[in-house]
């Protein structure tokens, strides 16, 4: 199973990144993906996940309304749509699947590798 996160890089605060995730070695359609993203000297915080099903997606406090995530299961590709970035949104992000739905890390059996996201103000 492998996850490659894509699309991360530097913007300026207000602007806006979309984060791709390729998915191989399993069939998506059946997998709960989320997105997480860890700052430096920080714990790795949830951002969104969407179920394999619906699909139901629920958001971290911290990006509600700001952030989408969407899936394209024929294609393999998960993404997190990024708007209204601010300088504390700086991290990397990472691209995670589960065949259950959660929103811990601890419960994800796949990651990405990450992609940084820099958002200078």
């Amino acid at each position: 199973v492998q996850l490659q996160a894509s699309g991360g890089g530097l913007v300026q605060a207000g602007g806006s990144l979309r984060l791709s995730c390729v998915v191989s070695g399993i069939d998506l359609s059946r997998y709960t993906m989320a997105w997480f993203r860890q700052a430096a000297g920080k714990e790795r915080e949830f951002i969104a996940v969407s179920s394999w099903a619906g699909p139901t997606t629920e958001y971290g406090n911290a990006v509600k309304g700001r952030f989408t995530i969407s899936r394209d299961n024929a294609a393999n590709r998960v993404y997190l749509q990024m708007n209204h970035l601010e300088p504390e949104y700086t991290a990397i992000y990472f691209c995670a699947a589960n065949d259950n739905w959660s929103r811990y890390a601890r419960a994800f059996a796949y990651w990405g590798q990450g992609t940084q996201v820099t958002v200078s103000s």
